[in-house]
């Protein structure tokens, strides 16, 4: 049975078209990125870019967080720290309050525990995420951020070129070497190798 919240449906009704299905990870994605930005008096979703959001994992759960929150990759708002976690932190840009919102390390248990006789679990997760209060699903905890935030944001429309490569980097990606501009991948931190 679906959450009486209309404001909820209406972003699971999203998340769910984009992802081409309804699942557990989504909904947590959805009230998490909710839970967050009532912890930092903000609404949600947003359309600027005052929110910078860091999800530690990707799939269902990052397009919950996005669909909620209003934070993209593509709007520079969203950046995948990949530590396979179902948690987020979510920066507010203008002040530098910052939040790290899980769900509590319990709740699978508790949920599994408490569905009825033959329910499926994937069916019980999907009914108690939806209609659990907050607590009961998630933690909430206030984070001091490690990473240059500024830095991340930077400027638009910098633009350099890279004296390797010859690339163009933006966004202030670029890295000062021996008094060359570099790429990253130039300056030795590269993800790839040319085959």
């Amino acid at each position: 049975m679906p959450s009486a919240d209309p404001a909820l449906q209406t972003l699971l009704a999203r998340s769910s078209a984009l992802h081409g299905h309804l699942c557990p990870r989504q909904i947590l994605g959805v009230r998490l990125a909710l839970a967050a930005g009532r912890a930092l008096g903000l609404a949600f979703p947003r359309m600027d870019k005052r929110v910078l959001v860091f999800v530690e994992t990707d799939g269902c759960f990052a397009d919950g967080v996005a669909v909620a929150s209003g934070c993209w990759l593509g709007r520079r708002t969203m950046r995948l720290v990949d530590h396979g976690k179902v948690a987020a932190t979510f920066v507010d840009t203008k002040t530098g309050k910052a939040v790290r919102v899980a769900p509590r390390t319990d709740v699978r248990q508790r949920v599994k525990d408490s569905r009825p006789e033959g329910q499926k679990r994937y069916d019980a997760y999907l009914q108690a995420y939806q209609e659990w209060p907050d607590g009961d699903i998630l933690t909430v905890q206030g984070v001091e951020m490690k990473l240059d935030i500024p830095g991340i944001v930077s400027v638009h429309g910098k633009r350099v070129v890279c004296q390797a490569c010859q690339e163009e980097i933006i966004n202030e990606r670029e890295v000062v070497q021996d008094g060359r501009v570099l790429c990253a991948a130039c300056a030795g931190n590269s993800y790839f190798r040319p085959a």
